[in-house]
């Protein structure tokens, strides 16, 4: 009988970040496309509701976020990177909105896993505030009752690519993150 043998190497290093920057669609399509990036999950995070539904969240009584949950590879793209990425791709000085979405459920945010990640946020946000040379309304707190949205909304970008949102809303984000972060793509 043959016995599985563990690899003599351990699985490299792995972080995660939660990040809200309007609607998970839009943020998930772009971080799909980050090198190093190893999975997003749309979801919801920091409300008072256990195991908000969609229908409640955009209600606004849940006070959850729209976030993407990231697990990435750090060797590959450092929180700084990713964080960078995320300024640009959304608006951080408005409050709670994006564009036509309008709610706090659509909230500027990011949601640390690791004491550690506060610092590297802090500066970052920092550099964006002059980028916009607007206040930035972002919020920084660490991730609490997070809960996977649905199965439809994750990789919706990916399944309706053509649908009026993606293509009028979402596309202008992707192209806008592969001609600044062209670096930072996954290559095809």
């Amino acid at each position: 009988m043959t016995v599985p043998i563990d690899p003599p190497f351990p699985a490299p290093a792995e972080s995660v970040i939660t990040l809200g920057g309007g609607c998970f669609w839009c943020t998930e399509a772009v971080f799909l496309q980050v090198r190093g990036v190893r999975a997003v999950e749309s979801g919801y995070c920091n409300g008072h509701v256990v195991r908000p539904t969609y229908e409640a969240v955009c209600q606004g009584d849940t006070g959850h976020a729209e976030v993407v949950r990231l697990r990435f590879d750090p060797a590959q793209v450092d929180l700084s990177e990713l964080l960078q990425i995320f300024f640009a791709v959304h608006d951080p000085t408005t409050l709670n909105r994006q564009g036509h979405d309008v709610g706090t459920q659509y909230r500027s945010g990011i949601y640390w896993h690791a004491p550690e990640q506060v610092e590297v946020a802090q500066a970052v946000m920092r550099e964006a505030a002059e980028a916009w040379q607007a206040p930035i309304v972002t919020e920084l707190l660490q991730e609490a009752n997070y809960w996977p949205a649905e199965a439809y909304h994750q990789r919706y970008y990916e399944r309706h690519p053509h649908q009026g949102y993606c293509a009028h809303v979402i596309a202008p984000k992707l192209a806008k993150f592969r001609k600044v972060f062209a670096r930072l793509q996954i290559e095809d």
